[in-house]
């Protein structure tokens, strides 16, 4: 489905806004600092579950930007927002509903003066950010705490607000060796998760960065995310305490997810995921004066080959994997345990569903036949995973948005199926779109991953605009 008309005709004119031009500027000329950015935060180990000192990275970064209640939530998430300043009597903001032209202009005209009377000697790190940034900082004095969470009943009463996230997690041990090396006249990095996820990362300080040096104050607050969680068995923790748990659970509107890199791309559609540990227990013992005991081993395998021989559909589309398999002490013993890794796939939830139900099955069907009396086994099945299926419809705006923004820059979008974090709000249906952050990438979740940040500066501008068309269409839907 191409893009509205009403939809070209306001990214045409977002497009032609002196301010949106600045930002644009700024993307262009501070290429090596994203390349720095990168390069830092790449550094900085984050495991499943060890996320947490990049997520302090995070906050200083989202701070020395200007940015406001920056703080980690209960789940991790390094959050921070940039939304529409306080009404004074010099520069009166517009009100939620004011077209996203009179909110960029008046603010660029106004504040402009004001930001550049700020007396930035009076912190080294400000001078130091500002000169390598270009970012106008607010006075040191109305600078938020690193740590102060906002209190959760002002956020309940306050207007809808627009997510721009990207994932902190890798899929690396926290002793993995980390030492991005570059090429020789290529731009190309290598490094374990430069491009998954610190590609979207890096998008994430750049969005906020231009915003800020352009001066452009949106009509509703844009929240900020570097989440924990979204790799492996973290399962979209950080998403889920977003958008079930957290305070900002019921206002936001839309959600825009970073994840590596590419140009075009834009996962429209949410890859439904079911992860086990299955586990067999039983009385083990000597592998001659025991024999006859039931294997767990046995037992797990037998188990795997029959639901290897399932014929699974392919419209909808579902796979089943093994990933994992344990148990056994030597090789003269019965095993006391045996346990597997499953993950199931596929883009209808019903089914998805169906299929685990039948895996469950077969599971207690073949350990409930060995199960006697005198050698009785246990089955223990632990859902590790759950990621719900879920479609943006084809008439979204958020959709008509992006179109027309790829229409404006000459892409041709390129619609995808996948697993990020854009399952949750997607199942909850609240729209939403994971794109790609620029530049390209390979190797990805191996130690030989790779990035060429290369023409990122195109895929940046998109997320820009439709970042923005995005905060004035939930401001005002009649725009």
């Amino acid at each position: 489905m191409p893009a509205t008309a009403s939809a070209q005709r306001r990214i045409s004119r977002l497009a032609t806004l002196t301010a949106v031009h600045r930002a644009f500027h700024w993307l262009h000329l501070h290429q090596p600092q994203l390349r720095q950015w990168q390069l830092e935060l790449v550094r900085i180990p984050a495991p499943p579950f060890g996320e947490s000192a990049r997520a302090a990275w995070f906050l200083s970064r989202f701070q020395d930007l200007g940015l406001t209640n920056t703080h980690l939530d209960d789940a991790g998430n390094a959050l921070a927002e940039l939304a529409p300043d306080a009404p004074s009597s010099s520069s009166p903001i517009p009100s939620s509903g004011a077209s996203i032209e009179n909110v960029i202009s008046t603010e660029a005209a106004d504040s402009l003066t004001v930001r550049r009377a700020v007396d930035f000697s009076q912190s080294p790190q400000l001078q130091r950010t500002d000169s390598r940034c270009g970012i106008r900082r607010d006075p040191p004095h109305l600078a938020q705490p690193a740590l102060a969470s906002p209190d959760r009943g002002q956020i309940n009463a306050a207007p809808p607000c627009i997510l721009l996230s990207a994932h902190l997690d890798t899929v690396f041990p926290a002793d993995t060796p980390i030492d991005p090396t570059e090429e020789k006249d290529s731009p190309r990095i290598h490094a374990p998760g430069i491009c998954d996820n610190a590609a979207g990362l890096t998008a994430l300080l750049a969005i906020a960065a231009a915003l800020r040096f352009a001066n452009i104050t949106p009509p509703i607050p844009i929240l900020f995310a570097a989440n924990v969680g979204e790799e492996g068995e973290g399962d979209l923790r950080g998403m889920r305490h977003l958008f079930e748990r957290g305070p900002y659970r019921t206002r936001i509107a839309s959600a825009l997810i970073l994840e590596g890199g590419g140009t075009a791309a834009a996962i429209h559609r949410a890859l439904g995921s079911l992860r086990f540990r299955v586990t067999i227990t039983g009385p083990g013992g000597h592998s001659w004066a025991d024999a006859g005991t039931p294997n767990p081993i046995l037992l797990l395998s037998k188990a795997l080959t029959e639901i290897a021989a399932l014929e699974l559909p392919t419209d909808p589309l579902t796979t089943f994997n093994v990933g994992h398999i344990s148990g056994g002490t030597s090789i003269n013993s019965i095993p006391e345990s045996a346990s597997a890794l499953l993950d199931l796939r596929s883009t209808d939830p019903t089914q998805l569903i169906s299929t685990a139900t039948t895996v469950h099955q077969i599971f207690d069907g073949i350990v409930t036949a060995q199960s006697t009396t005198n050698t009785p086994l246990k089955l223990h099945i632990e859902t590790i995973g759950n990621r719900p299926a879920a479609t943006l419809p084809d008439d979204s705006p958020l959709l008509h948005t992006l179109r027309a923004v790829d229409r404006h820059l000459s892409l041709r979008t390129e619609l995808r199926l996948g697993s990020t974090d854009a399952n949750i709000p997607l199942s909850r249906g609240i729209p939403a779109l994971a794109l790609g952050s620029g530049g390209i990438g390979g190797g990805i979740h191996t130690l030989q991953e790779w990035y060429d940040p290369t023409a990122r500066e195109t895929a940046l501008r998109r997320i820009l605009l439709t970042l923005l068309d995005t905060t004035q269409t939930t401001a005002n839907p009649t725009h």
